[in-house]
């Protein structure tokens, strides 16, 4: 029985299945796409997506992790550099398979295999600058309304601060007479300010 066994043999010893992955992973990365069966690239994509991983930090570490599992200068030097390079912000999910059909010689079931951000006919955001997000740690943005920003004309500051200073006397004026009106002196308060001064 095989119960939660998830890794797929492909009817082959373990030597021979590193073999098979890990050349399959070497024309991946030199090709940046392959054909192959479908029970081979679903193997292929959960070997390969840690090592892309690995890519993204160059390190000497990290280079010796990688070339322990290709044993392949070249395919090292391409996938620490130009491949690298092009995955660097993508979180994840480094290639994807896209089924293609039977094979005509014995049935199998084919499908590429191909490095996500290496097809621009499938990429929508291909030869777009990224923009980063800008976040605070103050908390979320969603709890404020979003205030559209209109275009400013710029005006001399000489001008601005005329209008605004006529405002501020028209407004400050009618205030302190109400404020006059609304407040008389008590008695009381009269005795408690000639106690002070006395």
């Amino acid at each position: 029985m095989r119960h939660g066994d998830k890794i797929n043999n492909l009817g082959r010893t373990a030597a021979h299945r590193r073999a098979l992955l890990a050349n399959m992973a070497i024309s991946l990365i030199e090709h940046k796409r392959i054909t192959t069966t479908v029970a081979k690239a679903k193997a292929l994509r959960r070997y390969v997506e840690p090592l892309l991983t690995k890519a993204k930090d160059n390190s000497t570490h990290s280079r010796r992790v990688v070339f322990s599992y290709l044993q392949n200068k070249e395919a090292l030097k391409e996938l620490f550099g130009p491949v690298a390079a092009k995955i660097g912000d993508r979180p994840g999910g480094y290639v994807r398979v896209i089924k293609l059909g039977f094979r005509r010689g014995d049935g199998a079931e084919t499908a590429m295999i191909e490095l996500v951000d290496f097809n621009e006919t499938y990429n929508p955001n291909a030869g777009k600058v990224k923009v980063a997000k800008k976040t605070r740690r103050g908390g979320s943005g969603a709890a404020k309304p979003a205030v559209a920003a209109a275009p400013v004309a710029e005006t001399p500051a000489a001008e601005v601060a005329a209008p605004v200073a006529d405002v501020v006397e028209e407004t400050v004026a009618p205030v302190a007479e109400v404020a006059e009106e609304q407040a008389p002196e008590t008695p009381a308060a009269e005795e408690t300010n000639e106690e002070k001064e006395a």
